[in-house]
């Protein structure tokens, strides 16, 4: 019977994930096939930017891949695939600010993590990269057709703030050597939105926290948050031991993990009203690159990963040095970082 159970257990595993690869990405035509509107409205949620078209060719080479010579090969596509997932405040100001976001002065990106999906897709390795990490940050294209200038021992983070989406791609791949195959922008108070819709998520933190800047205060434990309280976790770090990024990431991780397990344990395609509800928050928080901003290209994506199952996710900080320059940043620690991102190509 413990066989059993455990094999019931992973098979559950991979039925969520393909629940969040499904439902909440090609199941999206599903729920809203019985009113156009709903489709055209969820696709007009998403917004984009040509990452492709402003960087050229100026990029690392995309890995060499022998296509399968079978006749019934899968379409779904299955090579190794690397993401880069942002969290910023750039999409809904006032609401932002309201959950302890930027001010007016301009969008920010606090969370930064490479996604990197192996070939098969069954096993999955995400990254952070700390916002206080000094980088050489390269010059990049602005829309209105000047550039930003390029900048030594420049904090990470400043690269989105100046250069958009754009620039942080430019400067994530000039830091690993890593191609970025697709970009993917979420909103601050639009993922605060999801986690509400998927009814919260449950975390076990190790320490109080208690920060007024994120508006979060728990006791160290087990709690269920709703998405405003999610939201804090993901961005608290004043309220953390020291103040570390690092400990923030360490937090975020264990948000990914939860939002895995909330997605696993929701039965969405038995709920259309709740899938709907879903859908439209997951939509309405995304800025993505050219190549996955609609629902149609999503959904290719959901399904090449329906045997991805959440033991398979790995997550992990890319290995830092306290700066020489200052005890308040980091560096990458050398060779250990490069081999990392080596790993990844």
């Amino acid at each position: 019977m413990a066989a059993r159970g455990g094999q019931e257990g992973r098979d559950g595993r991979r039925r969520g994930l393909k629940v969040a690869g499904l439902a909440l990405t090609g199941a999206l035509l599903l729920g809203a096939g019985a009113a156009g509107w709903a489709y055209w409205h969820l696709n007009g949620n998403i917004q984009s930017v040509d990452i492709n078209g402003a960087l050229g060719d100026d990029r690392p080479a995309r890995p060499v891949t022998v296509p399968s010579a079978s006749p019934s090969a899968s379409p779904v596509p299955t090579g190794a695939l690397n993401l880069l997932v942002l969290g910023s405040d750039s999409r809904s100001g006032e609401e932002n600010r309201e959950l302890g976001g930027g001010d007016s002065g301009g969008a920010r990106s606090d969370t930064a993590m490479v996604v990197h999906l192996d070939a098969g897709r069954t096993d999955a390795t995400v990254v952070s990269i700390p916002r206080d990490t000094l980088v050489e940050r390269p010059s990049c294209p602005l829309p209105s057709g000047g550039t930003t200038r390029a900048a030594s021992g420049a904090m990470f983070n400043t690269a989105y703030e100046l250069g958009g989406p754009v620039c942080a791609v430019k400067t994530v791949e000039s830091l690993t050597g890593v191609r970025m195959d697709h970009y993917v922008e979420v909103d601050f108070a639009g993922f605060a939105d999801l986690v509400d819709a998927l009814g919260g998520v449950t975390v076990t933190t190790d320490a109080d926290i208690d920060d007024d800047k994120s508006h979060l205060h728990l006791d160290a434990g087990t709690h269920h948050l709703d998405g405003t309280e999610a939201l804090g976790l993901a961005r608290t770090r004043y309220g953390l031991a020291g103040g570390s990024d690092l400990a923030r990431i360490e937090l975020q991780h264990k948000l990914v993990k939860a939002l895995l397990e909330q997605i696993s344990a929701t039965d969405l395609l038995a709920d259309p009203a709740r899938l709907y509800h879903v859908a439209d928050a997951l939509t309405g928080s995304l800025t993505t690159d050219t190549g996955l901003d609609s629902l149609g290209e999503l959904m290719n994506l959901g399904r090449s990963l329906g045997d991805l199952d959440a033991d398979d996710v790995r997550t992990l900080t890319m290995p830092v040095l306290p700066a020489p320059s200052d005890p308040n940043r980091v560096v990458a620690d050398q060779p250990d970082a490069a081999e990392l991102w080596e790993s990844l190509r």
